[in-house]
């Protein structure tokens, strides 16, 4: 599947990076929000395609929620889906996503 397979979907993800932790190379890099994979799939980087889970302000283990868009990095090999229970705009993925997403040229597809 590509990742603009997964709009409109239930997708089940594994946190690996719960908000507040810091990124495993970089300390220094904290996770703003939930971040994790999508079990046995494959990204363009080939690794397990990545999430953001917004709307959650805990830190969690899993997540199941309706993916609502995917960052599509035009300056990098891994897209990231965006996964939440509720909707949000393109502005404000972009804010909740910049602390990592800062560092790359992305278009949000819906």
């Amino acid at each position: 599947m590509k990742p603009t397979d997964y709009i409109g979907k239930q997708v089940y993800a594994k946190i690996d990076r719960p908000i507040g932790t810091s990124h495993p190379n970089y300390p220094d890099h904290i996770y703003l929000v939930n971040y994790g994979f999508i079990p046995h799939t494959i990204s363009g980087d080939g690794e397990e395609l990545d999430c953001y889970v917004l709307g959650e302000h805990k830190p969690l283990t899993e997540y199941k929620g309706k993916c609502i868009a995917v960052i599509h990095r035009l300056n990098d090999d891994d897209d990231k889906l965006i996964l939440a229970h509720q909707n949000f705009t393109d502005n404000q993925i972009r804010l909740l996503t910049d602390f990592q997403e800062k560092y790359y040229k992305s278009i949000i597809i819906r």
